[in-house]
């Protein structure tokens, strides 16, 4: 059950915030949920995947349709729009009791082919939605952030470590994860920042990170690039794990005194693996399903990558009372199912 059953899913086209609808709907039979996106990933067919939905525009947003009301068939209400306009995102969290504020211009490379674009959707997307919370009283904001704030760090990275981002992608997030401290600290919006690990899992067809690039190459038989040795380090947490976190973060009483509002907690799985350790795993993993022989090759490093990452998640354990359940054989297996059956 959830104790705010209307939310708005910012970004809920896409893979996080599709698997996070399938989840909340399967446990809350009164939950009511709003989704903006501009479909720049996900699509309206990767939305039907997991519930029915209507979609509506935001003239039909007014103080009179200030409540969650969609049809009786269908919980959930889609819009089409962009963080980036601020009435867009005003209209959309009317009647709102909690924004999952998913939708972001994701990924390093990305950010070093075009820094503006990065920076507008992260840094002046994330205030618009703010503001809009603020202006509609807003009970909770969660923010989807990222372990790249903190940059090159000797891990496990951890909340207490002075962020020193490397690409203009954590310097985005850093900014946003700033704006979302400011406004509880002055405005008093709770909101509560995630710095999500490598996170893979089934619904990820559109991810370009690297487990769902490997399985699709492989699938396809092409090789698996690994950028530089491959000697680079990431957290790897599936889906289900970090589904669970936000769960966590909705359901918090908003009067605990214990919770630190406006603050960031590390949410991963405190294993730190290689990516030549996730490209072998595939590898085997393809090789012993299919008849499939699957190479992997070395490419150039990738500007802007950290050499190591894995977090320390004692903070998410002691106050929100996560811990994750998946191991990464079990989750690449899981994932492997999902992707065999799409492109197998």
């Amino acid at each position: 059950m959830l104790t705010h059953p209307h939310i708005l899913i910012t970004g809920g086209c896409g893979f996080i915030g599709v698997n996070l609808i399938d989840y909340l709907l399967k446990i809350s039979p009164n939950v009511k949920i709003r989704v903006l996106d501009n479909l720049s990933v996900g699509t309206r067919e990767d939305l039907a995947e997991v519930c029915n939905f209507i979609e509506i525009d935001t003239s039909s947003l007014s103080p009179q349709h200030s409540a969650l009301s969609p049809k009786k068939s269908s919980p959930v209400e889609l819009i089409i729009g962009d963080i980036k306009d601020f009435q867009t995102c005003l209209k959309c969290s009317q009647g709102i009791n909690v924004v999952v504020h998913l939708a972001a211009n994701t990924g390093v490379a990305p950010s070093v082919e075009d820094p503006r674009s990065d920076m507008e959707a992260n840094v002046i997307g994330t205030f618009n939605i703010l503001e809009a919370s603020r202006q509609n009283k807003i009970q909770k904001f969660i923010f989807a952030s990222s372990g790249a704030p903190l940059g090159e760090v000797n891990p496990p990275i951890h909340e207490e470590i002075a962020p020193k981002p490397v690409s203009p992608y954590g310097a985005s997030k850093l900014a946003a994860e700033a704006y979302c401290s400011a406004y509880y600290r002055t405005f008093g919006l709770k909101t509560i920042s995630l710095r999500f690990g490598n996170v893979y899992g089934p619904r990820s067809k559109h991810k370009s990170s690297v487990v769902a690039k490997f399985f699709k190459r492989a699938l396809s038989g092409e090789p698996l690039e690994v950028y530089g040795d491959g000697n680079q380090t990431r957290d790897f947490i599936y889906i289900d794990d970090l589904i669970q976190a936000i769960i966590l973060a909705i359901n918090t009483p908003s009067a605990t005194s214990h919770v630190p509002w406006g603050e960031v907690f590390q949410i991963a799985t405190h294993k730190e693996t290689t990516v030549n350790e996730i490209a072998a795993k595939i590898k085997e993993i393809v090789e012993s399903s299919l008849d499939k022989n699957v190479k992997i090759v070395h490419t150039s490093p990738r500007i802007g990558d950290v050499r190591r990452n894995y977090s320390d998640i004692s903070k998410a354990k002691r106050i929100l009372g996560y811990e994750p359940k998946y191991d990464l054989d079990k989750g690449l297996k899981a994932t492997f199912e999902y992707f065999k059956n799409r492109y197998g």
